[in-house]
């Protein structure tokens, strides 16, 4: 079975500044890795060369098997470091406009949505717009996002940001939930802890 992501000496620079330097990881089809550092440390410029939305300076990479992760995109869930939230539409709406690029809006689209709102305590939130939840709901909308299409391989940017511990205990939860489903989960986290109680491996 080949790896889910294998990056090869990924090298990336920002004027004089070296953000990733010879870079090497393989990340096993079905593992849970995370990926530890301080803040500044490359983790979120390693996230966007494998997702291709930076290209690397020197380097080789591989994402379920192509070359490109825009090879694959239907087949990856995204939760990035920053809010990527459409914030005048309304929470469903958004929700099923991500399902749709991914390729996935059968006819199970709306109960999945609504479950999914249900799963992490949101339910009642499909018809407002996102601007008016607070910045943790819209951390879970996020995550929502990233797995309403089931994707093979997921990949969370500091997915823990902006909850509480009760809501970093429920994510926790969803990650390994989306692990047993069969997903390969790489994710990215500055606090240690996150990474001991969830990862099979750390980098």
């Amino acid at each position: 079975m080949p790896d889910a992501i294998v990056l090869r000496g990924l090298t990336k620079t920002f004027g004089q500044t070296v953000a990733v330097r010879d870079f090497d990881l393989a990340v096993p089809q079905g593992a849970l890795y995370g990926v530890i550092g301080p803040n500044g440390a490359g983790k979120t410029t390693i996230i966007r060369m494998i997702l291709s939305i930076l290209l690397p300076d020197r380097g080789e990479l591989s994402v379920l098997g192509h070359g490109s992760a825009m090879e694959a995109k239907d087949r990856i869930g995204y939760l990035p470091e920053e809010r990527g939230l459409y914030k005048r539409m309304r929470v469903g709406q958004f929700l099923a406009y991500m399902a749709r690029l991914k390729n996935a809006d059968g006819a199970d689209l709306r109960p999945r949505i609504r479950a999914w709102l249900e799963r992490v305590d949101l339910g009642g939130v499909e018809h407002k717009r996102c601007e008016e939840l607070s910045k943790g709901m819209q951390q879970k909308v996020q995550f929502v996002a990233a797995v309403i299409h089931r994707p093979d391989l997921l990949i969370l940017d500091e997915p823990f940001s902006g909850l509480d511990p009760v809501n970093q205990r429920l994510l926790r939860e969803l990650v390994g939930e989306e692990h047993r489903r069969g997903a390969t989960v790489l994710f990215s986290t500055h606090v240690m802890v996150h990474a001991e109680q969830l990862c099979d491996h750390v980098v």
